[in-house]
């Protein structure tokens, strides 16, 4: 995405018909959880590279098949909880299934791709990790969800088991981590690799 979620854009609660409209006419996004509008902050330069590089990766890996992976252009709403966001990657496997009253929003990711955006403060890391991470179990399409740092070299995904939960493996400098839902791999190493240092 553009960013994280920064500030709330309007303290009482929308409806998400209403949070659509507003979308629609708005000049920058906002994400739309539990009903509140939180406007999105800008992303850094380390933020957009990494995202590139991850979804290139992922992309390069998924030729050939069922899958397709989306920018953060892509509005994904949850029919099992009540967010609508943007995450900075989305593969969708499949054809994508768009909500009936908002058909910019997809309803079936199946990885979710956040880049953390730690500069931002400890509470956009805290709600990447925790709220919204739960609001993405709550789908059952998503496979996994992964976490990008951009405070050190370090990758996590978070890949649903065949019970329901989501099982927890992470990589640093010199490894790899699978995304195995769809048959990647991120090298951590290429991922943080900066052509212009």
């Amino acid at each position: 995405m553009l960013g994280h979620m920064s500030v709330v854009a309007q303290k009482v609660t929308v409806s998400y018909q209403d949070y659509v409209a507003a979308e629609a006419a708005a000049a920058t996004k906002s994400e739309w959880i539990n009903g509140v509008v939180y406007a999105m902050a800008g992303g850094t330069l380390l933020h957009a590279r990494l995202a590139m590089a991850v979804g290139r990766a992922i992309g390069d890996q998924l030729r050939g098949k069922p899958c397709a992976v989306f920018s953060s252009d892509l509005r994904i709403r949850s029919l099992f909880s009540e967010i609508a966001s943007y995450p900075d990657l989305t593969v969708v496997c499949g054809p994508p299934q768009m909500h009936t009253q908002d058909i910019q929003a997809c309803t079936n990711p199946t990885v979710i791709v956040e880049v953390i955006v730690e500069v931002l403060g400890p509470s956009t890391e805290t709600f990447d990790r925790g709220d919204k991470a739960a609001h993405y179990r709550r789908m059952p399409s998503v496979l996994a969800y992964v976490l990008v740092s951009t405070s050190e070299q370090r990758i996590e995904v978070f890949t649903r088991a065949t019970d329901g939960a989501f099982v927890f493996t992470e990589a640093g400098p010199g490894q790899s981590v699978s995304i195995a839902p769809i048959e990647c791999s991120l090298v951590v190493d290429d991922i943080y690799f900066d052509p212009l240092a």
